[in-house]
């Protein structure tokens, strides 16, 4: 119930090889202890998160210093947990939350390269075991595309989902299909599945981009369980202790990008344009609530479908992990300090969980 800060890392990617080929320099460097300094022409500053991971972190050290393990936690004690990545085109956000785009069920990635999500799934079918709750795990999978949201796990092409507004539950999608999992096999081939029926186009900065904002969620609900009646001298108790109905979300953000510098025409302009659109309505957002409560105006979180979702990840009563993602290459420079101005903004929203 008190109010909690918005958890924002950083992680920066390595130069690639075209990058190196070219002469790009490297701009950004780790100072420790969650600072990071920008250093090139014009440019000299320092950002301050509650963790750095620089090029050399591994996956796992990205998950275990990111607090992603607490966010688990919660979710089982019945909180709504997110976690989101977003960052420039191609600063590493998928990678970060799924390990390498080549993946499938007959070329599984190696176990030291999965990202946060399947370590997640891991941790929580792990916890899950440990307390010996009676718990019902689903998962639901759904991506924005061109303002559209589409269900990523229902049969056939993906489906057109209308987004409905309700004074209990907030924004929701309706009838979005929902998928029982009980083993880290199944809630593995879930995300595959969906992953690769996720928008994805090539352009000069990026062989994989995505076009579409993507969520995963997973549902969290402890069945009521009979406790045993009290001695008759006692207040009577209730014969059930309440369910609770946790959730853990994964927002995997379409990366901001300049037609220009992609070269992107036709379509993936159209794309470029509605990405950048609901990113921009996302950072309006951001701005206005890391404003003090009581200098707030109206947040205009119906300017996009991307932020009617966050709504209560970003302002309600959600907990919320946010990993910015960022190049080290001088030619991104502006891209770079447009994602740590966005970032240490969002540092200062608070919500009550």
């Amino acid at each position: 119930g008190r109010e909690t800060r918005l958890r924002v890392v950083l992680r920066v990617r390595p130069l690639t090889c075209t990058e190196t080929r070219r002469g790009d320099r490297q701009v950004v460097r780790s100072l420790g202890d969650g600072t990071i300094h920008v250093s090139a022409a014009r440019h000299d500053a320092t950002f301050g998160f509650s963790a750095v991971f620089d090029a050399g972190a591994s996956q796992e050290a990205v998950f275990e210093g990111s607090g992603m393990r607490q966010l688990v936690e919660l979710a089982l004690d019945g909180f709504s947990c997110t976690v989101f990545a977003f960052g420039q085109t191609g600063s590493g956000k998928t990678y970060t939350l799924m390990g390498p785009l080549a993946q499938s069920k007959t070329q599984p990635a190696s176990p030291a390269l999965l990202g946060l999500m399947q370590r997640s799934f891991a941790c929580l079918l792990e916890q899950s075991r440990n307390r010996g709750s009676d718990l019902a795990l689903s998962a639901s999978y759904l991506e924005i595309y061109n303002e559209q949201v589409r269900d990523l796990l229902s049969p056939g092409p993906p489906c057109t989902l209308p987004l409905r507004w309700s004074k209990t539950r907030g924004f929701y999608v309706e009838n979005q299909l929902s998928v029982d999992f009980e083993s880290l096999e199944a809630i593995a081939s879930l995300l595959l599945q969906g992953s690769q029926r996720r928008r994805t186009s090539a352009h000069a900065l990026n062989r994989h981009s995505s076009r579409s904002h993507a969520l995963l969620t997973v549902h969290v609900r402890s069945r009521a369980v009979s406790i045993a009646s009290p001695p008759p001298t006692r207040v009577p108790q209730p014969s059930a202790c309440p369910s609770k109905q946790g959730t853990l979300c994964f927002v995997d953000l379409a990366g901001s990008e300049r037609v220009k510098e992609t070269g992107s025409s036709g379509e993936l302009s159209v794309e470029a344009n509605n990405i950048n659109r609901s990113l921009l309505a996302l950072g309006h957002c951001i701005s206005l609530l890391a404003k003090p409560r009581g200098k707030r105006t109206h947040i205009p979180y119906r300017d996009s479908k991307l932020t009617r979702l966050l709504a209560r990840s970003l302002g309600g009563s959600g907990i919320t992990l946010m990993v910015a993602c960022i190049s080290p290459s001088s030619r991104c420079l502006s891209e770079t300090l447009s994602t740590l101005h966005y970032a240490s903004r969002a540092r200062r929203v608070t919500t009550r969980p």
